[in-house]
């Protein structure tokens, strides 16, 4: 244990941090598993695996080639402020001073430069070193990182894997399973490993695989209940047979649906805005925008030219839509990634984002209100993940305001479904939050 500084309690660093809950409760379990079992290089795995088992049965299997541990935790509870926390209950109680922090893609790699670089952050941090590397420049850059630098006399890679306190920091960690990224970072060898991810599953063939070495499940069904995120509410037609409808009758339906909810929101959002402000504090005006979920570019290009046509709306959003492709990899995604986060701008005239299929995670958008998912396959998961990209509050907190602290998913071919779900328990969707688009005034 390190005693240099001793007023840094786990409830210490929740308070000066302002940790939530389920953040506070992962900053605990943590605390107890290191204090548990001796960390070390070349550790007994078996033993330190049956006293984290015992402690935390759901936890079957570190999967890795090193003790790592995953914390699962919803949508919007505050991800990379827990690495902070992580990272200062590491370094003030067991003196670990080397991080070495992964992301999936770009966009949530520059996310974690910027919030792990905050200026607020305890005054100590010239003494630790975070590494953050974007997985696909390390998969790619490996060849780089094992070539021999002079300054330090070994490969950076090597210099790593060397280090007797590294801890391995995996954002959004499902994507290190199934690619060879998971040798790589075997290879680091490093001390323990911390995996974040709202979605703790593997996919195999057809099958989707929980995750065994899970410490921490906080789902999005209790961040909901909780009040961390906007509530979701499911739209439906209930009173047609879906059945005599053609494809393209049931998306301009939806769509139409879609645009009725989109319009609602933005006449709420502007009320709130009035009536909340004062001339000593103003409050800031949300500009919301629709998405739309194609299941190929082909029908994006049909629903684009449908929205952009005087059937629609007499084309008053012919200027306010896009379209980004889901065809594009790399570079390319990377841009349309952020050309989504663009909408967020109250100078942006964009109010309909027409995708293909793409729900990659780093959208920390906190303006989308309506998700019209058409022909896709929306299983269960798949509409919590489309979801999940419209909960963050655009506040900060839930305001009150039933419609501010909204966000609308049109679901009229699974109406059943949804209703089935609301009944069990863990849907995000309540049985009183299923409501019919001809209510919708």
């Amino acid at each position: 244990m390190n005693n240099y500084f001793p007023q840094y309690t786990t409830d210490y660093i929740s308070g000066v941090m302002s940790l939530r809950k389920p953040q506070e409760q992962s900053l605990k379990i943590l605390e107890e598993i290191v204090n548990s079992v001796s960390l070390r290089k070349g550790m007994n795995l078996k033993a330190a695996l049956g006293a984290v088992h015992a402690m935390y049965p759901i936890c079957s299997d570190f999967e890795r080639d090193f003790m790592s541990l995953t914390f699962a935790l919803a949508t919007g509870v505050g991800k990379t402020r827990l690495m902070g926390a992580f990272i200062a209950y590491l370094y003030t109680k067991h003196g670990i001073k080397n991080f070495f922090v992964v992301a999936p893609n770009t966009t949530i790699y520059e996310k974690l430069k910027r919030d792990l670089n905050d200026t607020n952050s305890p005054n100590y941090e010239s003494d630790i070193r975070v590494f953050i590397y974007n997985i696909d420049k390390f998969n790619k850059g490996s060849a780089n990182m094992k070539r021999l630098n002079e300054m330090i006399g070994d490969s950076f890679y090597d210099y790593l894997s060397n280090l007797p306190d590294l801890v391995l920091i995996m954002d959004e960690s499902h994507h290190y399973r199934a690619e060879k990224g998971a040798q790589a970072l075997n290879d680091l060898k490093p001390l323990l490993g911390l995996e974040l991810t709202a979605t703790p599953l593997v996919t195999k063939g057809s099958k989707q695989v929980p995750f065994k070495n899970v410490v921490f499940e906080y789902p999005l069904s209790k961040a909901i209940e909780d009040g961390y995120t906007r509530t979701p509410f499911a739209v439906t037609r209930s009173d047609i047979d879906f059945y005599n409808f053609g494809d393209e009758q049931l998306d301009k339906l939806m769509l139409l649906d879609g645009i009725s909810c989109h319009e609602k929101a933005k006449r709420q959002l502007e009320l709130y805005a009035v009536n909340n402000s004062t001339p000593e504090q103003p409050v800031r005006k949300v500009k919301p925008f629709m998405l739309v979920v194609c299941k190929d570019t082909t029908h994006a290009t049909w629903v684009k030219s449908y929205i952009c046509s005087e059937e629609f709306r007499e084309g008053a959003y012919r200027d306010k839509t896009i379209v980004v492709h889901s065809k594009q990899k790399g570079a390319e995604s990377d841009f349309n990634t952020r050309l989504l986060l663009d909408v967020e701008k109250p100078d942006n005239p964009v109010e309909i984002v027409i995708h293909v299929n793409m729900l990659k995670e780093g959208w920390d958008v906190n303006n989308l209100y309506t998700i019209v998912p058409l022909r896709t396959a929306a299983s269960k998961i798949l509409r919590e993940q489309m979801v999940g990209r419209g909960l963050r509050l655009p506040y900060g907190e839930r305001t009150g305001d039933k419609d501010v602290d909204a966000v609308m998913l049109t679901a009229h071919d699974k109406f059943a479904d949804i209703i089935a779900e609301a009944q069990k328990g863990d849907s995000i969707f309540k049985a009183g939050n299923v409501i019919k688009a001809e209510e919708i005034v």
